[in-house]
């Protein structure tokens, strides 16, 4: 039978293979198809690719990071090792 921080790790390892599948997506993925992209213009006639590598990729990137946050102080509290003081 798993211990209660083994069962801990075992979340938060597929939280952060989770997280880390969504940032090479929105990392690298976007490269791949990145050809055909240019042919569509996005927002004030940049080439889509560039518009989605710039400004969508960051705004993934923050709220991936709060999203990330928010998951592992539920898993936390799940196991007892929250950090939160008792307020």
């Amino acid at each position: 039978m798993a211990t209660n921080n083994e069962k801990h790790w075992d979340k938060t390892k597929g939280l952060l293979m989770v997280t880390l599948a969504i940032w090479a997506i929105f990392s690298m993925g976007i490269f791949l198809f990145g050809a055909q992209m240019n042919e569509v213009t996005g927002p004030f006639g940049y080439p889509l690719t560039y518009w989605f590598t710039c400004q969508g990729s960051l705004a993934i990137f923050v709220i991936l990071i709060f999203w990330f946050a928010n998951r592992q102080e539920k898993i936390d509290e799940e196991f007892g090792f929250s950090e939160r003081g008792e307020d």
